[in-house]
């Protein structure tokens, strides 16, 4: 799969109304690319590659005598090297899929369903987020425009028909609909129409306060599932928001006081999902997709809803950014193959569920919380692994070259 990457010296100069606030001189390098993976998401470079271009050292005498000045050749662009934090984050992120997923046999416990709202307000709000920020250039070069096919379309056939084959050997019936996504696919689709509009938001004056308004008003609507249409609506916002960010954002949070803060605001959120799991707390609002009237609740206080999970969503989403570490660590590596437990987790979750493993008596309870988050941390470490990758790469990132025309030379 090629990888058309620009470097910040290749990169035309524009007039100070088209650089807007992402040429302040930040210290980040600009992400760019699509999705999750390696190879699809390397915010603008590979692990280990260089981040500004180095100038070259002349060869000459050791001593300064007899020695002549040279005209320094012109530095080679240099590629922008990986910032560790969006990978810190993606694997933290992506860790708390399966986590989620494999509570749900056991949600009649408080316990369970006090972590599953707390997961469920800022998990996926925040992986859109961040997808919206590494789809800001995403229209600059035909190469990513071809990852549309490769990392959304193809991938998704694929995993639909390999969840049908799954469900019917786990002895269901076999039920296959392209167009209303199974259970975790739903993510490529609507990430792929987020893609799509990119363009649109990009060329609006206020595209965030015109993307809250539509993700309020789809409320009064029935939104069918095809496409993904629901979700796409339901998290349309923390997309548009994430297109707005700049690299400058980000490091306003890296400040000790605003962690202090963020801190509390996570404790905050566990209390009230504690709180709101022993009220008997229904689900649907957490999935960002239900309308007013499936959650049998009035316009006025369907609107007061949607606004108060908005504003927690990206509280949470605050603090989670604040607090995640920006240096490299062990799991670093980890979140730049979070493509690979998102598609493939639902294989050995679905298996335990469907076998009983999840609704062991046990099970229901805080030690139960406890076993299953460290089980499904533990499939999360495996399913990011090199070896993974190397193993489901030609499923997951075909390379399909032969579909796609060659650019005509000028």
């Amino acid at each position: 799969m090629s990888d058309t990457r620009s470097s910040p010296s290749a990169t035309p100069q524009r007039s100070p109304e088209e650089q807007g606030p992402a040429n302040t001189g930040a210290r980040w390098p600009l992400p760019e690319e699509a999705f999750w993976s390696e190879s699809t998401d390397p915010h603008g470079a590979g692990p280990g590659e260089r981040t500004a271009p180095q100038a070259a050292v002349a060869e000459g005498p050791a001593s300064g005598e007899g020695r002549q000045e040279q005209p320094q050749p012109a530095a080679e662009p240099g590629r922008r090297k990986r910032d560790p934090f969006l990978d810190n984050v993606k694997f933290i992120l992506i860790a708390l899929v399966p986590i989620g997923h494999s509570l749900v046999p056991t949600l009649a416990a408080d316990s369970a369903r006090a972590a599953y709202i707390f997961i469920y307000v800022f998990h996926m709000p925040l992986f859109v987020v961040i997808s919206g920020y590494l789809s800001r250039n995403f229209w600059n070069s035909n190469a990513k425009t071809n990852k549309l096919v490769d990392t959304f379309l193809v991938p998704y056939v694929i995993v639909e028909v390999g969840y049908a084959v799954l469900r019917t050997a786990l002895g269901s019936k076999w039920s296959l609909t392209i167009i209303d996504p199974a259970w975790l696919n739903w993510y490529l689709l609507a990430l792929l129409f987020w893609r799509l509009s990119t363009p649109v938001w990009k060329r609006m004056k206020y595209p965030v306060p015109v993307a809250i308004a539509i993700y309020l008003f789809a409320g009064f609507s029935q939104i069918s599932g095809d496409f993904s249409m629901d979700r796409f609506f339901g998290l349309l916002p923390f997309f548009v928001i994430g297109l707005v960010l700049q690299p400058e954002h980000f490091e306003l949070l890296n400040r000790r006081w605003i962690k202090v803060v963020s801190g509390f605001i996570m404790l905050g959120a566990a209390a009230v999902a504690i709180f709101l799991a022993q009220m008997g707390a229904k689900l649907g609002p957490f999935y960002y997709k239900n309308s007013y009237q499936d959650l049998n609740l009035s316009w006025y206080m369907g609107l007061g809803l949607r606004v108060g999970l908005l504003v927690c969503a990206l509280a949470m989403c605050l603090a989670v950014l604040a607090l995640v570490p920006r240096k490299e660590t062990w799991y670093t590596d980890l979140g730049t193959r979070t493509l690979y437990c998102y598609l493939l987790h639902g294989i050995p979750v679905l298996i335990a569920k469907e076998l009983g493993w999840l609704s062991v008596p046990w099970l229901y309870g805080p030690l139960g919380v406890l076993a299953i988050s460290a089980s499904c941390f533990a499939l999360a470490i495996i399913l990011c692994l090199p070896e993974t990758r190397t193993v489901f790469k030609w499923v997951l990132e075909p390379r399909l070259t032969w579909l796609y025309r060659r650019p005509s030379r000028s």
